[in-house]
Parts: C-alpha cells; structure tokens; sequence
C-alpha cells in the first residue's frame, strides 16, 4: 500500500485556504510503475479492503459513504470496478445519480440521495451525488428554475445556503455513525481532449462517447470554479474532500484505496464477540450435528 504521507497529500479537512489550482491533475507523487507494478500494488490494497470490509459487515456498527465526483472521462466507473473488485456485494452497494426525475424534484434537494444512504455495516458510494446541486445546476442556473422552488429562495444567496445544508448534513451522518470519504477526480483538459479523442477513435470505446459530454467540456472554466468552492466550502475534519491526480488512471486507483483502507483501519470494525450462553448453544448444537454422523466427523465435503 502507499504509504500515509502520500494519502494526507490530497486530502482536504479545512477549505480556508484550498485553491484547486494548486493540485497537479498529473501527480504521481514521483512513482514510476508500468502497469503490473501499478496492479499488483492495487491488488494489496484491494486484498487489504476485502478483510476490512468483512469486519464492518460484521460489527454493523458503523456505515461509509464514499462520494465520487468528476469532470466527464475522469474515471470515476474504472475507479469503482478496479477498487472494489474484491469487496463483497453483500456489503457494498453503488448508486449513480442521473438528472433527477419528476418525483425527486418535487422533495428538497437532499431527498434522493438520503434514501440511498448505506445501511450499518456497509460500504455505499455515490457516482455522482447531492454535490450535483452545486455543480451542474449552478453552471445551468436554468435547472434551478426548473425545480420548482419559491422564487424567493433562490436569490444571490442559494448557494451559499446549499453549502450550508451540506455541511450540516454531513455533520448529521457523522453522529449517526456513517463516515464520509468525498472524492474528487482531478482531471486535467489535455487529457479529458485525449480520452474524448480515444473514445471517438477507437471501436471498442465507441460506445462510451457523447456529443453531450462535448457540450460540457465548453463550461470548463464555470465547472472549475464550482468545484473549487464546492470543496472550499464543505471541506471539513469529519468529511474531508480528496483531490485525487486523475490524468494517471492506475495512480488515482491507488491514491482511491489506499485513502479508504486507511480511514477503515483508523475505524477499527472487529468481529462480534461470542458470549458465554451463545458458545454453550453451539457446542449443544455440535453435538447434535455429530450426532446425525453417529459421532464420527464427516470426512470430505461441506
């Protein structure tokens, strides 16, 4: 695993003094791995993940919320499939959040995503999330008029007071014993053009392209500025942003589990403890199962 040095780098837990600019998209904290060593150092990092979610499955004490933002071709469905490859499904479920429908539209703007949230024990992440309010709605101010808000609120002050219900939210989850770990995939323009072009060039990634995406890419300046003070704004200690390099896909994989395998390990999750009266119903029920055998043990099989 990489180690917690490289993982404090990108986080964020006070946005006072954040400046998106100053995070390098290319960053790779000088490792030079080819894509075996870059694997197989994921690999680690997923094996650790798997033995650590097992535990919180288990304790059902605690739930995480993983939040994956970015900017279109930043790799936010790569990083999912690579990271919690070993995780088991049971455990862990991923909601992605699209335009909203007629229903969530008629609920404040937190409805949708609180009726994702994960249960105790489990690991939940948002590929995109209430962050979209801040985000895209305000680079298109005209769907916030399309939401069906009294006029009078939705003044100068909207998004401050977004800002502000977040913040406020996320505290409300960290008392309740869910842990948020919010991500932000920082991907430079050069190379959303050279993965735009890959898309458009390359048969097999035909499919992933959309002209809708393009029409985004224009909005880059506004987009940069919403997510510097989205993050700026939400930053805190009990749910910090991560501004994770995203131009190096194998690197934003690895700075992505290492991050969560160390908030897991700071957690702690154990397995339940067995008590006296339940251990005495077991060893009665192991002498009744070895009963069925005419008290030898089965030899083979399950």
């Amino acid at each position: 695993m990489l180690p917690d040095e490289m993982v404090k780098r990108f986080r964020v837990t006070d946005g006072d003094d954040f400046k998106l600019k100053r995070f390098d998209p290319g960053e790779t904290c000088g490792l030079a791995l080819d894509k075996n060593g870059a694997s197989d150092l994921l690999q680690t990092g997923v094996r650790r993940l798997r033995d650590l979610q097992e535990r919180l499955f288990a304790e059902k004490r605690w739930s995480v919320l993983i939040v994956l933002q970015a900017i279109d071709t930043a790799g936010k469905d790569g990083t999912i499939e690579h990271v919690m490859s070993g995780v088991n499904p049971q455990g862990c479920e991923v909601t992605s959040f699209k335009a909203p429908s007629s229903l969530e539209l008629r609920h404040d703007f937190l409805w949708r995503t609180t009726c994702a949230l994960p249960e105790r024990g489990e690991i939940g992440i948002f590929n995109r999330s209430y962050y979209e309010e801040v985000l895209v709605v305000r680079v298109h101010e005209e769907l916030l008029r399309k939401q069906g808000l009294p006029p009078k609120l939705i003044g100068k002050h909207v998004w401050r007071d977004r800002f502000e219900s977040i913040r406020d939210f996320e505290k409300h989850l960290a008392r309740n014993g869910t842990v948020v770990l919010k991500f932000f995939l920082n991907l430079s323009k050069d190379e959303q053009r050279r993965r735009f072009l890959s898309r458009i060039d390359e048969l097999d990634k035909n499919w992933k392209f959309e002209p809708a995406d393009l029409a985004e890419r224009k909005h880059w300046d506004d987009y940069q500025v919403a997510y510097q003070d989205a993050i700026a704004e939400t930053a805190t200690k009990h749910a910090p942003w991560h501004v994770v390099p995203a131009d190096n896909k194998w690197f934003t994989r690895l700075i992505v589990a290492a991050t969560i395998v160390d908030r897991l390990e700071r957690l702690d999750p154990q397995f339940p403890v067995v008590d006296d009266e339940a251990r005495k119903v077991m060893a009665k029920a192991r002498k009744e199962l070895l009963a069925e055998d005419g008290g030898r043990k089965r030899k083979g099989g399950n």
